[in-house]
């Protein structure tokens, strides 16, 4: 695209350790040592792309990129690129979580929460990912590999079964109705149990996944049972993880969210309120997700690049983006915190039913 070889920090930092603005210059020593020790015959400094944090140029695109993008003609090279960031940075950006004590949560195909950090963790977490937002300040990430692809699919259940008695509805209808019905479930979910597990899952310890649904016979089986238990079931490993976090003492002052399950107004923000025991803010922009964060990262280069420069970030997004934005923030009930709590308990038990299935099927 550029003729580049950069990378947003991070980015970067998911690829190798980084401390200020750059490469761990001393864990690069050791690996390379390591690596000549064994004969590998790579140069890891010149193997690594450039590290670059937001608002500094990342190139401009070529000839050959603008080509491959619009292969029309009708795309110019020259346009200015921004360093890349994946999905954990825009989505930061997206939810003005970037500095610290601010973190974010992200629901999609995956789950995951990012927490800036005011100082490093105490002790080595396996399930916690380090990493750092656009300008290179410490981020502890809890990544679950399943989001909300089984609530997806149960909405598919339900939209077939609608059409197959004659009642025409789509998607959105589904998820609305199926949402709206959670928050008359009883706060535990009425002694069902379900597993969003399409995938392994580290969090959990699961190296495979078992989507399942499970009732005991007392269990109060209904639909707003059944669509609270989907909901909370997406959010469980989710806060097993952000557990860790707790006992480090890491602090929280603001908890975002963003994605598509927040479309329906309340729901999904009220239930994820209880799964983590604080509050949770949801923007107008909720929905939009990293693809616009990163197109705020974008705008934010192109101001650096003016002569007068821009203020940190933070201070961009807050006084500049986010400054007009209409957010609703939903604090954690008593009640609906104690039936998660009852809920999670008889998650935790029941993954022996995940191993069983494992075991089983292999």
């Amino acid at each position: 695209m550029t003729g580049e070889k950069v990378l947003g920090i991070g980015d970067a930092s998911g690829m190798f350790p980084v401390i200020g603005q750059s490469w761990d210059s001393v864990r690069l020593g050791k690996t390379q040592r390591l690596l000549d020790a064994r004969g590998a015959g790579i140069g890891l400094v010149s193997a690594l792309p450039q590290v670059l944090v937001a608002g500094q140029p990342a190139g401009r695109l070529t000839e050959q990129g603008a080509h491959l993008l619009d292969p029309s003609g009708g795309l110019s090279a020259g346009i200015p690129l921004c360093p890349p960031e994946g999905d954990a940075g825009t989505g930061m950006v997206a939810t003005n979580a970037v500095v610290p004590r601010t973190g974010n949560v992200s629901v999609g195909t995956s789950i995951f929460a990012m927490v800036v950090l005011e100082r490093p963790l105490t002790h080595l977490h396996r399930e916690i990912d380090l990493v750092t937002t656009p300008v290179g300040d410490p981020v502890a990430m809890v990544h679950c590999n399943n989001g909300a692809s089984e609530i997806d699919a149960w909405a598919g259940v339900f939209a077939q079964f609608a059409a197959a008695i004659g009642a025409s509805v789509d998607n959105g209808q589904v998820f609305e109705a199926l949402f709206d019905a959670a928050l008359e479930g009883e706060a535990d979910g009425g002694g069902l149990l379900a597993y969003n597990y399409l995938a392994g899952e580290p969090v959990a310890g699961l190296a495979e996944g078992r989507p399942l649904l499970v009732r005991a016979p007392d269990s109060r089986l209904n639909l707003a049972n059944f669509a609270r238990t989907l909901i909370d079931s997406s959010f469980a490993t989710l806060s097993l993880g952000m557990r860790i976090l707790a006992d480090e003492s890491v602090g929280i002052d603001a908890m975002f969210a963003h994605g598509g399950v927040f479309k329906t107004k309340v729901v999904a923000q009220k239930l994820l309120a209880a799964a983590l025991g604080t509050s949770v803010t949801v923007g107008e922009t909720a929905s939009e997700g990293g693809a616009w964060g990163m197109a705020v990262l974008a705008a934010y280069a192109a101001q650096a690049a003016a002569p007068e420069g821009v203020p940190s970030l933070g201070d961009y997004l807050a006084h500049r983006v986010f400054v007009d934005t209409v957010v609703s923030t939903v604090n954690p009930e008593p009640t609906d915190v104690a039936g998660f709590r009852t809920f999670l308990a008889r998650f935790e038990a029941g993954l022996a039913i995940q191993r069983a299935a494992i075991k089983d099927t292999l």
